[in-house]
């Protein structure tokens, strides 16, 4: 692993003419402020530990997949489409260090700890699935094995990219000139590769001209909102102001729409998501602003009928009677804390996704898109 001071330039908005630069290994052209939580070449993985953003740079370099999984389960990659391709990839980083003899079922134990990995965010059991359909498939031989995990590894990935930069034009066609968004928790470049999901739209009506305007919750327990959405916003140029969790209610009136992500949609679009999202919902519905989830359609699980069957993580009390470090509570008393909550349907305005928007009634609507 790598450790150093955050260097300025990542702070920093880079030139207009870096705006659109060409990334390597990606589909299409992308903002130069994007910032890259996860990177496979060379047959290695490098992942930003968001941990310490924004104070430190620090990448660490997995081998294997139970190390993947261990760096998604203390969120240091986190974001639904993210930790899907960074488990992807962990994926082709055991393929690669397996003897032959016993490369399937090697593969087959390393799936079940990465799926164990988050629970919530279906992202994470989606993608796996696929890249052991792409390598139980036929009579392979070991190497064609490996070799296929690595390209579909990279598939989801220039997918989960294209995704995104479809989900950023669809949205920024909804808002206005000027519009004032209300977010949570943080669902840029650093949750989902390429644009992010909902801080995406926020870019496309950036680099639109129309001047959005943020308010970001600082996301507790663990800052999402502060340390990570206000440094992605900053890069972009983007004004931003950051808000305490419990001061969305004193702002939802100066706000024209609020956007968050999801880590997972039930068939009847029941949303779990990063835990204080139906709280504005909530605040939504009764300041009648519009409340938009935007989510790729590999969120989507059709499997799951309702919210009342999604699996909510539950979390390390420390979280809370801690604060980077420093204690903040008794040491001894009890803790709730989810990390996700789920915002039931009929609060949700309509879901931005690659697809296109979708609007109620949901049950019909999801079955359409993602029967396309």
């Amino acid at each position: 692993m790598t450790t150093r001071p955050l260097p300025a330039r990542m702070l920093r908005q880079p030139s207009p003419a870096a705006q659109v630069k060409l990334v390597q290994n990606r589909p299409r052209r992308l903002p130069g402020f994007l910032l890259r939580a996860v990177s496979y070449r060379r047959n290695r993985l490098l992942i930003l530990d968001q941990t310490l953003l924004p104070h430190r740079a620090k990448y660490l370099r997995p081998t294997n997949a139970a190390e993947v999984a261990a760096i998604i389960k203390r969120l240091a990659v986190r974001g639904a489409p993210a930790i899907g391709v960074a488990a992807a990839y962990g994926l082709a980083l055991e393929a690669r260090r397996l003897p032959a003899l016993n490369l399937r079922s090697g593969l087959e134990r390393a799936a079940q700890t990465l799926v164990a990995a988050r629970p919530t965010a279906v992202n994470l059991k989606w993608a796996v699935v696929r890249i052991m359909q792409s390598v139980t498939a036929g009579g392979l031989a070991s190497d064609a094995i490996r070799q296929a995990v690595v390209r579909e590894a990279k598939s989801i990935e220039r997918e989960e990219i294209e995704r995104s930069l479809a989900m950023a034009r669809h949205g920024a066609g909804l808002l206005p000139r000027n519009a004032t968004i209300l977010t949570i928790c943080n669902t840029g470049a650093l949750a989902a590769p390429g644009m992010g999901t909902a801080l995406g739209v926020a870019f496309q009506s950036h680099l639109d001209g129309k001047r959005p305007h943020v308010y970001a919750c600082e996301t507790r327990p663990l800052l999402q909102g502060s340390r990570l959405t206000a440094l992605e916003l900053r890069r972009a140029g983007i004004p931003v102001t950051l808000v305490c969790d419990s001061a969305a209610a004193s702002v939802i009136e100066k706000c024209d729409v609020v956007l968050t992500g999801a880590d997972r949609v039930a068939a009847n679009g029941d949303t779990a998501n990063k835990v204080g999202t139906r709280m504005l919902a909530t605040l939504a519905r009764a300041a009648r602003r519009p409340f938009y989830v935007v989510a790729p359609c590999s969120t989507f699980d059709p499997a799951t009928p309702t919210g009342k069957q999604i699996v909510i993580e539950e979390r390390d009390g420390e979280e809370v009677r801690t604060f980077f470090g420093c204690r903040a509570a008794p040491k001894a008393i009890p803790v709730f804390n989810p990390a996700f909550d789920v915002t039931p349907a009929r609060l949700i305005t309509g879901f931005i996704t690659d697809r296109g928007v979708l609007t109620p009634p949901y049950p019909a609507a999801i079955r359409r898109r993602l029967n396309r």
